[in-house]
């Protein structure tokens, strides 16, 4: 989700859900040790529990991140095995890494002595010709030997050659039952389910094989599906908020961003779902992208925009 969930939309999203395991987007370890580390790793304690995600292969450059990462709060440190990226596999993180489990699990050994948080992975079912379930077995079993005790698994494999990223998340097959598998022959392991989930309604019946579920994109594009996630998975029984009550609960923070220097724009830019597939939301979306990126814009444009859609009153909950 490299340039999707910065720390402002996670603070818009931990205002519709309380309880869901946020994270962020995948950084460097060469841009945590010699880059703006608090550009790239402050947070508002307001967007916890909050998961920092993890690209490298070098397991004493894993580690003094992950050290950086738990004394600044973090509660979970996920090394990314997914990302098929040109770019990435360049800098030998990402999907790659599925074939050098030795060098996966060395990286998670030292991390784990590192800090006492917990250090997980997020990982396709295979790379290339590299896909059948014995070389998957392998690699789980060797990671999880290193002490990884929850895997993230998005249920496709993925091609490092021939494929966009975004080809990558589209055209190889989902493969549940893979995933599945693995649950089954690592019972004491934490397996989350990723990849296809479009809504709640579509994650649920997966949590009665798995230990969780990550939805993605769709939460990006859509984030008020995840409004009736507490109560629905997390038995916090508080009402749900409406699409309007969710912006001016987010117009503070706004505020004191744009006081701060912050444009419009690269705050706005994770609203434009908000008011996804409802009347008025295609003006929502224009008036944010005409409007959101001029000069001195401020919190005038979002309430403009907002009078188009849904009344204040309106007593929807989740979609």
């Amino acid at each position: 989700m490299l340039d999707w969930t910065d720390r402002h939309c996670r603070y818009f999203l931990r205002l519709i859900s309380r309880h869901a395991l946020l994270y962020t987007e995948m950084v460097t370890t060469g841009a945590i040790l010699h880059g703006d580390q608090d550009r790239l790793l402050g947070f508002d304690p307001q967007e916890k529990p909050l998961a920092v995600q993890f690209g490298g292969c070098d397991p004493d450059e894993l580690a003094a991140c992950a050290r950086i990462a738990e004394a600044r709060g973090y509660d979970e440190i996920n090394l990314n095995l997914g990302c098929p990226s040109d770019r990435v596999q360049r800098g030998r993180f990402g999907a790659c890494l599925m074939a050098e489990p030795e060098l996966v699990a060395d990286c998670v050994a030292a991390m784990r002595a590192a800090v006492a948080i917990p250090v997980t992975v997020k990982t396709r079912i295979g790379i290339d010709e590299r896909d059948s379930y014995g070389e998957l077995a392998h690699f789980v079993a060797t990671v999880a030997a290193a002490g990884c005790q929850t895997f993230v698994i998005h249920a496709r494999k993925a091609w490092l050659k021939g494929l966009s990223p975004k080809e990558n998340r589209e055209i190889p097959p989902l493969r549940y039952d893979v995933a599945e598998r693995v649950k089954a022959d690592f019972p004491d392991l934490a397996v989350i389910l990723n990849g296809g989930l479009l809504d709640l309604d579509q994650a649920e019946p997966h949590l009665a094989r798995f230990d969780g579920v990550m939805i993605g994109r769709a939460a990006y594009h859509n984030p008020y599906i995840l409004a009736g996630a507490d109560a629905r998975f997390y038995g916090d029984d508080h009402p749900i908020p409406s699409r309007h009550a969710i912006l001016e609960a987010f117009l503070p923070y706004v505020e004191v961003e744009l006081a701060g220097g912050t444009r419009l724009h690269s705050i706005a830019r994770h609203l434009l779902g908000l008011f996804h597939g409802l009347p008025g939301g295609r003006i929502w979306r224009r008036q944010l992208g005409e409007r959101g990126n001029r000069p001195g814009a401020g919190i005038e444009v979002l309430l403009d925009a907002a009078r188009h859609c849904l009344p204040r009153d309106e007593s929807r909950t989740a979609d």
